[in-house]
């Protein structure tokens, strides 16, 4: 599959750096390159544009405001110095989130995250697609991290913080938020509460055995409180659960 993508920056160097970039990337057409979102704007009707690397700060109509008002088809990577904006990027479902600087490593992950996004909705309708998120922005040590929600195995509540675990990496990701408010940003169609400390995805379940789940060899408990509806969404899941 290639993605046709328009890059738009008003700082003359990080258009060039984006234009390598997308040179170096075997899946991106290059088919737009704007130094604002107005000239954007009186294009973006005439052709289809898959992707866009979308600077934020930029006179007149910033990249927040241009991304309210494209076609539900055009997928958002923001390209900013800013993070402040990341979670106002998440509302407006942008599939990753640079920071300048940014390496062509950071340019090639965001962009596959695009690639996989475009390959697994590819034959879902429209007004679905407006409304799938696929991942969610977390901070981590000063940063904003993007987490795929297919990569998230389980969350861990300790007091203030949380510990996410991921398929890639061996250490947990840590940030400073309860557990509840994660869970409340989280899809309930993939995602459930099993116990006070321990949020899980349910696709990610290895093995039950009693009050116990397994996950990427870890066992965690299943609450009392939360044991009826887990063994409910079990037994409609997979043709029953004996606790």
């Amino acid at each position: 599959m290639i993605l046709n993508c328009w890059i738009i920056d008003d700082e003359p160097l990080a258009l060039s750096l984006l234009e390598s970039y997308v040179e170096r990337t075997s899946f991106l057409r290059l088919t737009g390159r704007f130094s604002n979102a107005l000239s954007a704007m009186k294009h973006i009707a005439d052709e289809k544009v898959d992707l866009i690397f979308l600077d934020i700060q930029m006179p007149e109509v910033n990249g927040m405001e241009f991304a309210r008002i494209i076609s539900s088809h055009t997928r958002v990577i923001f390209t900013t110095a800013f993070s402040e904006y990341a979670l106002e990027g998440y509302k407006v479902s942008a599939l990753d989130y640079l920071l300048k600087p940014f390496s062509f490593t950071d340019f090639l992950a965001a962009s596959k995250k695009a690639l996989n996004w475009f390959e697994m909705t590819e034959n879902k309708p429209t007004e679905q697609l407006r409304q799938e998120k696929i991942g969610i922005f977390v901070k981590s040590e000063y940063k904003l991290i993007h987490l795929l929600y297919d990569d998230l195995l389980y969350i861990e509540g300790l007091k203030d913080y949380v510990k996410i675990f991921t398929i890639q990496d061996s250490k947990p990701i840590l940030s400073l938020m309860s557990l509840k408010s994660l869970e409340e940003q989280l899809p309930a169609d993939r995602f459930m509460r099993v116990h006070r400390s321990y949020i899980i995805h349910k696709n990610k379940i290895s093995s039950i055995n009693k009050n116990r789940i397994t996950i990427a060899k870890k066992q965690i408990p299943i609450g009392e409180t939360y044991r009826r509806q887990f063994q409910s969404i079990i037994e409609n899941q997979r043709g029953g659960y004996t606790p």
